[in-house]
């Protein structure tokens, strides 16, 4: 009885829609068949399988982006019921109806779901997130974090790029050129590393050109959001302290 109970449940989505990057945003609505367990991208298939919306009209199937489907890749960003989320973690179950899929507005629009997120990638070379190493040949295993230091950079060094956290941030949007929280997170563990803290003070550097972490009006949206639970209001605090001191050892010409 109750297997028939859900085969005759249906999920309606509202899903907004974009043709390419110059074209005007609509909405369309699909209803599905439920099924025990689906999350957001089993329902895209779906639609993909079989592009027919509510009125019964054949469409083109939605585009959007996913891969590992397990909240590791980060690509499958969007806005679901107005909360910016990875689409592979939302459950059906767990969310309320009609559902609501929009792509990220932070970012500009591909396609559909897809969006563009250059301008996260841009700020990660801005502030070099990564560990400069000349040359190709064996180096050898380099110095060793402490265990402490280690654990929570650990903690730093889950995040996927994902973008949710600009998207949270009241003061990541078209109108600003303000770094974000992910890059500056990165700043802070890039800069513990035993390696990359010889290149800290380029870093520190980048942050406190325009766009970096002056913009940050401190509304905490950013640590909320974040699916990997990435601490990243500390990481801000502490590289508000790193910039401040970098700042009067400059001035003092130490």
């Amino acid at each position: 009885m109750a297997e028939t109970a859900a085969a005759s449940k249906n999920v309606k989505f509202i899903i907004t829609r974009q043709d390419d990057p110059q074209s005007a945003p609509y909405t369309e609505e699909f209803n599905l068949p439920y099924r025990p367990g689906m999350n957001v991208i089993s329902a895209l298939m779906e639609i993909q399988r079989n592009p027919v919306n509510a009125k019964g009209e054949a469409t083109v199937p939605v585009c959007w982006e996913s891969n590992c489907l397990e909240e590791v890749c980060g690509a499958c960003s969007m806005v679901i019921n107005g909360k910016p989320r990875q689409a592979c973690a939302a459950l059906i179950d767990n969310l309320e109806q009609p559902i609501r899929v929009e792509p990220m507005s932070t970012f500009p629009v591909v396609r559909d779901l897809i969006i563009d997120r250059t301008r996260m990638f841009n700020a990660l070379k801005k502030v070099k997130a990564w560990i400069p190493i000349d040359g190709t040949y064996d180096l050898g295993p380099g110095p060793r974090m402490a265990e402490k230091k280690r654990q929570w950079a650990y903690e730093l060094s889950k995040c996927m790029t994902c973008g949710v956290c600009l998207e949270a941030c009241p003061n990541v949007n078209a109108k600003t050129d303000f770094i974000g929280p992910a890059a500056i997170s990165q700043v802070r563990l890039f800069n513990a590393h035993p390696t990359g803290e010889m290149n800290a003070d380029e870093r520190l550097e980048a942050l406190m050109t325009d766009g970096g972490i002056e913009g940050c009006g401190n509304s905490q949206n950013c640590v909320r959001a974040c699916p990997k639970g990435i601490p990243l209001t500390t990481s801000i605090a502490e590289i508000n302290k790193q910039t401040t001191k970098h700042m009067f050892k400059r001035w003092l010409g130490m």
